[in-house]
């Protein structure tokens, strides 16, 4: 018999849905990211992207009732710790995306559910089963499908999307530590002031594009002077701020109230909506191969979410006829 704790079954439905709907949303920020690097350097898009961020989490905590007493921690460096590598993992992707096209660059990072598992096992000491290890492999089988090994795909800035894989998992780590002090609000408010004063300092320093002139994508994204973005750029810009605020608040809460091994499968659901945007937004159709992927991705959430399914039911059974 193991020890370990697991969530209920009420409350790992509530994660396994607000997984679903912080990957979607969070896909609409990968999006955006992706038609702003070719006009705006990335430190003055996440500096936007923050200060969004910022005023949509007090405007959420003023209509809450929640209150503002709630930002205050006890645990300033475990903030310190998971919001540098809440930024690492940040910077590191969208210089990858920057130089990848879009559903490629989602395909590398989708290796992180993998990540997350292997860490809860070995860091949090969770217990994964074999059905839930089967939903993170076969996610995995379609991401590696649709990256297609050897199409070109795997070069520097892929790289750079593996080490931003890495350091994802690893910041969900230190949300499953730190559930019981601290909330999503707190984590996710945090994370957008160390973007606002690492942001602000990288401008102070490479703003004025005295370091720009690269020939290559990634380095051209980071280093780019700063300009006063159009009208018609705010709505990208909005989209990025709200998008990574309500889809990192959602993907939070989902690590913080269930095991690390149940929600790593279903952030496979933006693989799929890379698919899609690149459909609605650049006109690209999926082919036969990266169909199976795609069903392959999608199958490891619905088994995972139909089995969640049948624990709640069995539970309820059990709690109604007084087994333990």
């Amino acid at each position: 018999m193991t020890s370990h704790i697991t969530a209920p079954p009420n409350l790992a439905l509530n994660g396994i849905l607000l997984a679903l709907g912080g990957s979607v949303t969070l896909s609409i920020n990968d999006v955006a990211i992706k038609f702003l690097s070719g006009a705006y350097p990335l430190h003055q898009v996440i500096l936007i992207r923050a200060t969004i961020g910022i005023l949509f989490l007090v405007l959420l905590i003023r209509i809450s009732g929640t209150g503002f007493a709630q930002l205050r921690t006890t645990r300033p460096l475990d903030h310190l710790i998971r919001v540098s590598i809440v930024m690492v993992s940040n910077v590191t992707y969208f210089l990858g995306l920057a130089a990848l096209p879009l559903a490629d660059a989602v395909a590398v990072a989708f290796v992180s559910p993998l990540f997350v598992t292997l860490l809860s096992v070995i860091t949090l000491r969770e217990t994964v089963g074999p059905r839930r290890w089967a939903a993170v492999i076969a996610g995995m089988i379609g991401v590696v499908i649709m990256l297609r090994p050897g199409s070109g795909v795997i070069q520097p800035a892929a790289i750079l999307v593996l080490i931003s894989a890495f350091c994802y998992a690893s910041s969900h780590m230190m949300t499953r530590r730190m559930r019981l002090t601290e909330s999503a609000i707190t984590l996710s408010f945090f994370v957008q002031i160390g973007f606002v004063l690492v942001s602000c300092t990288m401008g102070l320093i490479a703003g004025d594009g005295k370091f720009s002139g690269s020939t290559n994508a990634s380095l051209t994204f980071l280093l780019r002077p700063w300009t006063w973005p159009p009208m018609h750029d705010w709505p990208a810009f909005l989209a990025t701020g709200l998008a990574v605020s309500i889809g990192g608040l959602m993907i939070s809460q989902a690590y913080r109230t269930c095991e690390a091994g149940l929600i790593a499968p279903f952030e496979y659901a933006g693989m799929p909506m890379a698919i899609l945007w690149g459909v609605v937004i650049f006109g690209t159709w999926p082919d036969a191969t990266a169909w199976i992927g795609i069903a392959l991705i999608c199958g490891a959430g619905l088994y995972t979410l139909w089995r969640e399914t049948i624990r709640r039911q069995e539970s309820k059974f059990d709690t109604r006829s007084g087994r333990i």
